[in-house]
């Protein structure tokens, strides 16, 4: 069973940062890219960042690049996003995810940004 767990999402200040992470079991996961997309109140889920199987070729929105750093831990099935910079746009439910557009995916971990 694919299980999804993700974590370290917080309250911060505009500017600030934070990292967060998702554990992957249930599924061999160096055969697959991984994700973060993510899902702002009254808005689609909107892709954020992907990341090769060997932690190669990170891509990432737009309005996240120089700000967001994706990376992964092949020996430990986790990924994870460095978040800096924060902005209150970046407000949103983060979400780790097997495929680009997000269908199979964890429960989530709440992003606000707020002064």
């Amino acid at each position: 069973q694919v299980q999804l767990v993700e974590s370290g999402g917080d309250v911060v200040q505009p500017g600030g940062s934070l990292r967060l992470s998702c554990a992957a079991s249930g599924f061999i996961f160096t055969n697959y890219a991984m994700y973060w997309v993510r899902q702002a109140p009254q808005q689609a889920l909107e892709w954020v960042s992907g990341i090769k199987v060997d932690g190669s070729g990170a891509t990432y929105l737009d309005s996240v690049k120089g700000r967001f750093t994706i990376t992964r831990d092949n020996t430990k099935n986790m990924i994870y996003l460095q978040m800096n910079n924060l902005k209150p746009e970046d407000t949103a439910r983060y979400y780790c995810a097997r495929d680009r557009r997000g269908d199979l995916r964890g429960q989530g971990t709440q992003v606000t940004v707020s002064s």
